[in-house]
């Protein structure tokens, strides 16, 4: 994305809706996709990624669920790790701690994972800086 490029939203909330959203960002030539945390997308995962390749738009995601199944990337917490923490806490609060008196924890183990797969046939070059960076990357 180019600065001064303009930034386009599109909303869904049931099947229909996501393929009319795809469409009209193909229509207003959108340059990628940020697919954003939400439980609905979540469930519809692979239908996202199925439309992305359809209309040929490099789609970053928020779990790495998505690149597993064929998105191009996927950034965000780990939710291995996210478990890990609940059991935490869990254990504390099963052993007598309360709960309004533990602390409040932010995930901070994030998951950079790459689609070589899907960048091949998008046509996007990946940048051998960001493959040395990622947590995985599925060829």
């Amino acid at each position: 994305m180019r600065a001064g490029s303009a930034i386009q939203i599109a909303n869904a909330g049931n099947e229909r809706e996501l393929e009319v959203a795809f469409a009209r960002l193909v229509q207003q030539r959108a340059a990628a996709l940020l697919v954003t945390a939400d439980p609905f997308f979540d469930t519809r995962r692979d239908q996202i990624v199925a439309l992305a390749a359809q209309f040929k738009l490099p789609a970053i995601y928020q779990f790495r669920d998505y690149a597993v199944a064929g998105g191009l990337i996927s950034y965000g917490i780990s939710i291995t790790d996210g478990y890990r923490q609940v059991g935490i806490y869990a254990g504390q609060v099963l052993k007598g701690a309360k709960p309004a008196d533990l602390p409040i924890y932010q995930s901070i183990k994030f998951e950079l994972v790459i689609n070589l797969k899907t960048a091949k046939t998008l046509g996007v070059k990946i940048s051998d800086n960001l493959l040395s960076i990622a947590d995985e990357v599925i060829e």
